[in-house]
């Protein structure tokens, strides 16, 4: 799987290339990074300055996407980022958008960029065409200058500075964010964090040198059990803050099947002031 995505990456000590070398990869000027058991390599400097999502969240997301509650949110992905050329997903959790956008594209490759190394592990499985990659999205990322087609950030961080260079001169960045209404009525009966009315603007002003040249929203009803709802709370920012135990208790007092809004947009934006 890295084999594929290997022309595209850079050694993050000194950006030269990078060669398989038996059960690592390693650079011209000697830098080597052990591939791991799972089939994923971690290219960074030094220590990453987050850790990302635990393992209890990475489970939560598996579950609860590979259910198929997200599946119009991942058409609209697989839509958008429709084409040819390398596809770069940014904070890609488990590898399950970009995943379906290599089924829906034979001739193209990915690359998974993740910060935890469940998540990393899940990633690495995730496609034939796929390779996983550790790597901070906040500093200097180890994909060479101007190969990727396509950037894909669903509800992930965004390093404008660093997606415009690995992008080529007609790339395009895809951002999958929240709407105000996203789950509002689990918000609202559990207490959990709350999107902002201008949510689209505020992820536009976080893009500087990129334009919107498409903007769509994706809505929809879901139907959930609870353990859907554990398990939708659980793999999403409200983890960090809700006590399991509490959490549980408060699930249980809700009516089953409870009715969910599922409410993003999905931007498209290219470079250019």
């Amino acid at each position: 799987m890295l084999a594929d995505v290997l022309p595209y990456l850079s050694c993050p000590h000194c950006s030269s290339g990078l060669d398989s070398s038996g059960g690592s990869v390693r650079c011209g000027s000697g830098h080597t990074f052990d591939v791991a058991r799972q089939g994923y390599v971690t290219l960074m400097p030094g220590k990453a300055s987050v850790t990302g999502d635990s393992a209890e969240m990475v489970a939560a997301r598996q579950e609860f996407l590979s259910a198929g509650h997200y599946a119009p949110i991942v058409a609209a992905v697989v839509a958008a980022c429709a084409g040819a050329g390398c596809v770069l997903d940014l904070g890609a959790g488990t590898g399950h958008y970009l995943a379906a956008v290599l089924d829906a594209s034979p001739d193209r490759v990915g690359i998974a960029l993740e910060i935890a190394k469940p998540a990393l592990r899940r990633a690495a499985r995730a496609h034939p065409r796929l390779g996983a990659v550790g790597a901070d999205t906040w500093r200097r990322l180890p994909v060479r200058d101007g190969v990727v087609a396509v950037a894909l950030n669903v509800f992930a961080p965004r390093n404008a500075a660093e997606i415009a260079r690995v992008l080529t001169p007609d790339g395009r960045l895809v951002v999958v964010a929240p709407r105000a209404a996203h789950l509002g009525e689990l918000v609202s009966a559990l207490d959990l964090l709350t999107v902002a009315e201008d949510k689209a603007s505020r992820v536009t002003a976080s893009l500087p040198g990129f334009t919107v040249s498409a903007q769509d929203t994706c809505e929809f009803a879901m139907s959930l059990g609870h353990e859907e709802v554990l398990a939708l709370v659980g793999m999403g920012p409200s983890a960090w803050h809700v006590d399991a135990a509490a959490l549980r208790a408060k699930v249980a007092e809700l009516r089953s099947p409870v009715p969910v809004t599922a409410s993003v947009t999905v931007t498209t934006y290219v470079k250019g002031e």
